[in-house]
């Protein structure tokens, strides 16, 4: 199968110089919102299926990947969703598709309230629902750290197999390869953001066609809190991905594709 890698090429956005990964070349824009320990390379092999309708661009998010970061930055939703925002102005993409995995579905959820101007849809990929008051998250933060520290030494996909038993090899090796971009610092404000930040108090303002993909196995968002979603967007589109955690692609990619494809998006 040919690639559709097209280059990857850094913008200054947001106050910030942002990298990012494009893939396609053509159709309607998406971008592409990672996750909290995720760089844009790991998701290339999403990003060529989605290619296959959309024109791709895939984000290194703020500390993380080749994307500027440091202990000066803010690591907040509203500095997220900036950056995000920013990107899409830099590069002048019209009516475009924002698809956030994870802490990339929350920063994309307080994107679409802040301003939605140019975006057609947002995807929201499993995002997690802990916050003020709320059950904690399901992964502990040990797990991020330790295996960003070993990262750091240096550690090849075998070490990395007991974070993340379930993967294949390739990805085993890409995320041992990647994950010492990822800032700590950045990860633990994050994490912590996953619980004292509120995204619940967004979703209503959601104006957008907005669709939430559900990972079976992730126990990030359960049966109660799709109902809590749907009371605050009725007009939400919601779909469950069979046999796949929250890292729903990596267990699943032709059930993501089944879900995305199914969504029917511009």
């Amino acid at each position: 199968m040919t690639s559709s890698f097209q280059y990857g090429a850094n913008v200054h956005a947001n106050g910030i110089r942002q990298h990012y990964l494009r893939y396609g070349g053509k159709g309607t824009p998406l971008v592409l919102v990672p996750g909290i320990t995720s760089p844009a390379i790991t998701w290339g092999f999403v990003a060529e299926e989605l290619a296959r309708t959309h024109d791709v661009y895939v984000l290194d998010i703020r500390g993380r990947g080749l994307s500027q970061g440091g202990d000066d930055l803010a690591y907040d939703l509203d500095a997220y969703a900036g950056d995000v925002r920013g990107f899409i102005d830099a590069l002048g993409l019209k009516d475009c598709v924002v698809l956030g995995h994870s802490m990339g579905a929350r920063i994309t959820i307080r994107l679409g309230r802040q301003d939605a101007s140019g975006i057609a849809a947002l995807v929201l990929v499993d995002p997690p629902v802990s916050g003020p008051g709320r059950r904690p998250y399901p992964s502990s933060l040990p797990w991020y750290v330790d295996s960003i520290r070993l990262a750091r030494k240096g550690m090849d996909a075998e070490a990395m197999r007991r974070f993340c038993p379930t993967w294949t090899e390739e990805q085993l090796e890409l995320r041992a390869e990647w994950l010492h971009t990822c800032e700590e610092l950045a990860t633990r404000i994050t994490y912590e953001g996953f619980h004292t930040e509120d995204i619940h108090q967004d979703i209503p303002h959601l104006t957008v066609p907005t669709y939430l993909m559900i990972a079976t196995r992730g126990n990030v968002i359960l049966p109660e809190d799709e109902a809590e979603i749907a009371g605050l967007l009725p007009s939400i589109v919601m779909d469950r991905v069979p046999d796949a955690g929250h890292m729903i692609p990596w267990d699943n990619l032709a059930g993501f594709m089944t879900s995305f494809n199914g969504f029917k998006l511009p």
